[in-house]
């Protein structure tokens, strides 16, 4: 077995916890709790990982430790149209750009992937709307980054919740044949890849590519190693290779209100407080009734 880390679908460590990971990379392993069995602990050392994959919606605090990191490196960028009325508290887009150049520059544009999801439908975030956010970052970043994805919004728990601040609309078999054919022409236009990313409609009829997030091919070429894919999504239209995520949901403190990994925004401030950044684990720390399993290569 192989591990990939991933840091984090569950939450944003790079934005709000890079100190915590340098500070786990330095002590060599980082502990991960699982979240359906509280007691249960996974202990991963460092030497064990062979890649990590940060996915953030603000890059900025680690990319002074990326040249110190000593792995292979894959970032998955999200950057969208919205505003804070939606993304309450990311960090200045422009500046989220010029990171992501950054990065380009540190790692090579193969490395750093654009996600401009998720993409959903209101009076005021329409289909021209979402063209024009999309045409402006794909012009500031050509040359930059290789690859682009996109999902649609799915109804989850803190969408229920924010529908009032959300206000969606349904999407007609036009808006996503729009969203399609100019998206895919915008892309290719600025020298970029597109693909959706676990989608029932995938959008290749209007020019998308078929790929992977992080594809089995992607990690040998960064590894040398031949990956298993995604058992957790095996049969849901994802064949990404299996990750090892070191993220808390509930932690993230973005807190965009159509967050899959946030449902409730006061355990977000609770866990936030509860952060040490001398633990072995995100949050809280190692209680003496836990049952540590260290996970082996």
């Amino acid at each position: 077995m192989f591990i990939i880390l991933s840091a984090s679908f569950r939450t944003d460590i790079v934005a709000f916890y890079t100190p915590w990971f340098i500070k786990r990379v330095q002590e060599g392993f980082v502990d991960v709790r699982n979240p359906f069995n509280p007691r249960l602990i996974s202990r991963i050392y460092f030497d064990d990982v062979d890649a990590i994959l940060f996915c953030t919606k603000n890059p900025h605090p680690i990319i002074p430790y990326l040249k110190d990191l000593n792995k292979p490196i894959l970032f998955h960028v999200t950057l969208t149209g919205y505003k804070n009325d939606v993304e309450v508290h990311v960090q200045n887009k422009k500046q989220i750009i010029e990171d992501i150049k950054k990065i380009s520059e540190i790692l090579g544009k193969d490395r750093v992937v654009v996600r401009y999801d998720p993409i959903f439908l209101s009076k005021k975030y329409s289909v021209d709307y979402h063209i024009r956010a999309f045409t402006k970052i794909c012009k500031e970043l050509d040359g930059f980054v290789f690859k682009i994805i996109i999902s649609f919004l799915d109804t989850y728990k803190n969408v229920s919740k924010n529908k009032k601040i959300l206000d969606c609309l349904e999407f007609s078999l036009n808006d996503y044949k729009k969203i399609g054919t100019s998206f895919s022409q915008i892309a290719h236009l600025h020298h970029m890849k597109i693909h959706t990313c676990f989608e029932d409609i995938n959008l290749v009829e209007y020019g998308f590519d078929i790929d992977d997030c992080f594809s089995r091919e992607l990690a040998f070429q960064m590894t040398g190693k031949c990956f298993p894919t995604w058992k957790a999504r095996k049969g849901k239209k994802c064949s990404c290779v299996e990750m090892v995520d070191i993220g808390v949901y509930n932690s993230c403190r973005h807190l965009c209100k159509y967050c899959y990994a946030n449902y409730d925004e006061g355990k977000v401030l609770n866990q936030s407080m509860r952060h040490k950044i001398n633990s072995s684990l995100l949050i809280g720390k190692v209680g003496n009734d836990d049952i540590i399993k260290v996970r082996k290569k």
